[in-house]
C-alpha cells in the first residue's frame, strides 16, 4: 500500500520529541506523503498538561527523585509509572481518536512513550491502521513497549535488546539516529563565523541544553568567556537565562547570547567544540563533525543517552560547574584524537532506513 498520509504522536516536554518527528517527516514529505504532529500533552487539557510540564521539570530538578522514578517506575514497570502511564492515555483518549479519526492517516509514528501508549489503545480497539514507534533513547522503559506496536525502529543494537526486554518477539530495525534536513546542508565554517562576528583563528564553544535550557549555564557562558573563548550560548525557551546571558555580554564582548533560535546549525559550524546534555542536540554536533562536551544534567534515561555518547567517542563528560567546564573544554580540545569525529559516512541515512523500514507494516512510499 503506498503511504499518502502519516501522524507523529509527540509530546512537548521540551523539543526532543519534535525534533524526531520532524527529521522523519522531512525524508516522508521528499517523496509527496502529508504528515502533521500531533502533541499528546496538548490532549490531556490544559490543567492536566500544566500539572504534567510542572511535574516533569520538578522532577528533573530532584535528581535523585527523577532517578529513583525512572529506574524504579518506567524502567521496571512499577505501580506508580503505569498509574501515571494509564492516566495520561484515558486522559487523552477521546480527543486523540478525534484527531486521528479528522485526519485519515495510513501511519501513525509515536515518538513520545505516552503517544505509544494512546496508539496501542487504539489499535486494541480496532483502529486498522500500522503503528511504528520511534525511540532515540538509547534505552527504552517498559512505557514505550505495548503488544499491538506493529514495528520499533531504535539507534542501536542495545536499544533494539531493550525493547525485547519487555516482548522479547518485538519486529524491531536498528535504523540509526535522524537528524533534520538543514543539518546536511550547512555554511561553511568560515561563512557561519562571518555571519556571528567570531574571528576566524578564535576558538569558540557553542554552549546549550536542550529547550529548557538545562544547568547553570550562564555561569558556564561567563568563565569561557573570560577564559579567552568566544561563546555561542542557547537559552532555548528559558527566559530567565536568556536575561542573565543578556547580562553577562553587556560586559563580554565574546559572549553572544540566543534564546530559542533557529540558527543551531550554523551555530555549530561556527563553532570548535559543542558543550551540552545528552540528546538531541548531540547526534548533530556528530553529522555536523563536532566534539561534544556533555553536561550531566538531565538524570534517568539522560544517564543512560550520557553513557551511550561517550561510547560512541568523540565525547567527555565534566563536572556542571562553571571552573569544571572551562578546564575540560581546554583539555578536550587539546587532543584531536579524542575531540575530531571521523566523519560520518552515511549522515542521512537514518531517513532512508526509515522508508525502507516501512516495508514491514506493508506500506511503500514514492
Amino acid at each position: 500500500m503506498r503511504l499518502r498520509r502519516a501522524l507523529f504522536v509527540s509530546g512537548s516536554l521540551g523539543k526532543g520529541h519534535d525534533v524526531v518527528a520532524e527529521a522523519y517527516g522531512a525524508a516522508l514529505e521528499a517523496h509527496g506523503v502529508v504528515w502533521e504532529v500531533l502533541d499528546a500533552m496538548a490532549l490531556l487539557g490544559r490543567g492536566r498538561a500544566g500539572a504534567g510540564h510542572w511535574v516533569f521539570r520538578h522532577l528533573l530538578s530532584l535528581t535523585a527523585a527523577y532517578d529513583a522514578f525512572h529506574f524504579s517506575q518506567l524502567r521496571d514497570g512499577g505501580p506508580l509509572g503505569r498509574a501515571a502511564d494509564r492516566a495520561a492515555i484515558e486522559a487523552m483518549h477521546g480527543a486523540f481518536a478525534e484527531a486521528v479519526a479528522a485526519f485519515g492517516p495510513e501511519l501513525i509514528v509515536p515518538v513520545f512513550a505516552t503517544g505509544a501508549g494512546a496508539t496501542a489503545r487504539l489499535k486494541a480497539e480496532g483502529l486498522p491502521v500500522p503503528s511504528v514507534v520511534a525511540i532515540t533513547d538509547s534505552f527504552a522503559h517498559r512505557m514505550w513497549v505495548h503488544e499491538e506496536t506493529d514495528l520499533f525502529l531504535v539507534t542501536s543494537a542495545t536499544a533494539a535488546e531493550s525493547v525485547r526486554r519487555y516482548r522479547p518477539e518485538a519486529p524491531v530495525e536498528v535504523v540509526g539516529a535522524p537528524v533534520r534536513p538543514q543539518f546536511l546542508d550547512l555554511p561553511t565554517r568560515e561563512e557561519a563565523r562571518s555571519r556571528l562576528g567570531i574571528p576566524s583563528d578564535a576558538t569558540c564553544v557553542l554552549l546549550m541544553s536542550g529547550a529548557w535550557g538545562l544547568g547553570p549555564l550562564d555561569a558556564a557562558a561567563s568563565a569561557l568567556a573570560d577564559a579567552g573563548m568566544w561563546v555561542v550560548a542557547v537559552a532555548g525557551t528559558n527566559t530567565r537565562l536568556v536575561d542573565a546571558l543578556t547580562r553577562a555580554a553587556a560586559s563580554r564582548h565574546r559572549l553572544l547570547p540566543f534564546g530559542y533560535t533557529d540558527r543551531v546549525p550554523e551555530l555549530m559550524t561556527a563553532s570548535d567544540v559543542v558543550v551540552t546534555s545528552s540528546g538531541d542536540t548531540c547526534r548533530e554536533a556528530r553529522v555536523v563533525g563536532r566534539g561534544i562536551v556533555l553536561l550531566d544534567v538531565v538524570p534517568g534515561h539522560g544517564r543512560e543517552n550520557l553513557m551511550h555518547e561517550l561510547e560512541l567517542g568523540a565525547a567527555t563528560v565534566c563536572q556542571t560547574d562553571a571552573g569544571s567546564i572551562v578546564r575540560a573544554v581546554r583539555a578536550f580540545l587539546a587532543d584531536p584524537r579524542r575531540s575530531r569525529p571521523a566523519p560520518l559516512a552515511d549522515p542521512g541515512g537514518a531517513g532512508t532506513r526509515f522508508l525502507a523500514a516501512l516495508g514491514r507494516v506493508g506500506l511503500t512510499v514514492g
